[in-house]
């Protein structure tokens, strides 16, 4: 009779809802794996440092992770200034610390200005976070020394070996789109950053 079915139908229900949980558990998971191996690969990449890895705990509200705190701190040898990676590159550094939990800053925030350089020519640059910019995913790239105009679409720019506070060689980004500035000498563009700044979870700092 219908409460039958009534009762019936509300197990099925019941039934559905755990499923859909147990789907977007495993969802989160699928993609929690995939970022581990993520940074799994980052490590491999950037053999050459002592990492710690470390949770995003807290952030600035908004879209974008362009300062935010980690669950790491100076017990764990965590110290200012120290490089953040995460994804496939560059992500910031640290500029506060406490004991369990450090505070940095990203690329993309107005306050970051990164010395860089494109790989291919060694031309040096500049990186400045924009968070305005940032909204169409892309970061600023300014001053770039390219008498001969060989920087193009697409080029890789890492840290330069002259940066005084990042490690040399770091995956920033790469070229999206460039012009003359007006001095005629210098040309500035934007850069589509190789971290993925609107879903981060976990980094790895630099310890060295």
């Amino acid at each position: 009779d219908r409460a039958d079915a009534q009762a019936r139908s509300e197990e099925l229900q019941a039934q559905v809802d755990e499923l859909t949980l147990e789907n977007s558990r495993l969802t989160q998971n699928q993609h929690r794996l995939e970022e581990l191996e993520e940074l799994y690969e980052l490590d491999q990449t950037y053999s050459e440092y002592n990492k710690v890895a470390a949770n995003i705990i807290a952030s600035d509200a908004g879209n974008w992770f362009n300062t935010f705190v980690i669950d790491k701190g100076s017990e764990d040898g965590i110290e200012k200034d120290m490089n953040v990676i995460a994804g496939s590159g560059l992500v910031g550094i640290v500029t506060k610390v406490g004991s369990n939990w450090a505070q940095v800053r990203s690329i993309i925030d107005d306050m970051s200005n990164v010395s860089a350089q494109v790989l291919s020519t060694s031309d040096l640059c500049f990186v400045k976070g924009d968070l305005q910019l940032m909204d169409t995913g892309l970061i600023q790239i300014s001053q770039l020394r390219d008498p001969e105009g060989e920087a193009s679409i697409g080029d890789t720019v890492v840290t330069s070996h002259v940066s005084d506070k990042y490690h040399a060689g770091i995956l920033i980004g790469y070229i999206n789109e460039l012009s003359l500035d007006s001095n005629n000498l210098t040309r500035s563009g934007t850069l589509t950053p190789a971290v993925d700044f609107e879903h981060l979870h976990t980094v790895l700092v630099i310890t060295d």
